[in-house]
């Protein structure tokens, strides 16, 4: 069943001029990091607001919308929350306007991974 819903989302998006980013995958992980850091809380809130509105056709347009966003290999971008005190890594789908949260930790969490390649969720 959600192969069908996502195949008709791939269907639509092909077929629209401009496409809302707003397939957020792996998005339950965001409220699951707030609750256990509230600091990230709003930071994390505006950036899935920002994300979902967004119409990125590449990095560029991200930095646009998040002048700290950090592009990085493999289509990720690498996002300064709460004042950089943490990380949220997300590998973008410009084309589909799909958005992966690969990441989010805790600053020294991510001095100890590879940025590139991680995807934990």
């Amino acid at each position: 069943m959600e192969f069908t819903f996502c195949k008709q989302l791939i269907i639509e998006n092909q077929n629209r001029r401009t496409v809302e980013m707003k397939n957020i995958v792996a998005v339950g992980n965001i409220r699951a990091f707030y609750l256990k850091h509230p600091d990230s809380k709003e930071s994390l809130v505006t950036w899935l607001d920002v994300t979902r509105k967004a119409q990125w056709k590449t990095p560029h347009d991200v930095k646009q919308s998040f002048n700290s966003a950090d592009p990085i290999a493999n289509s990720r971008v690498v996002f300064n929350i709460a004042r950089n005190k943490y990380k949220l890594i997300a590998k973008i789908n410009y084309q589909m306007q799909w958005v992966f949260i690969c990441f989010i930790g805790t600053h020294q969490e991510y001095d100890q991974i590879d940025a590139t390649t991680i995807c934990i969720y």
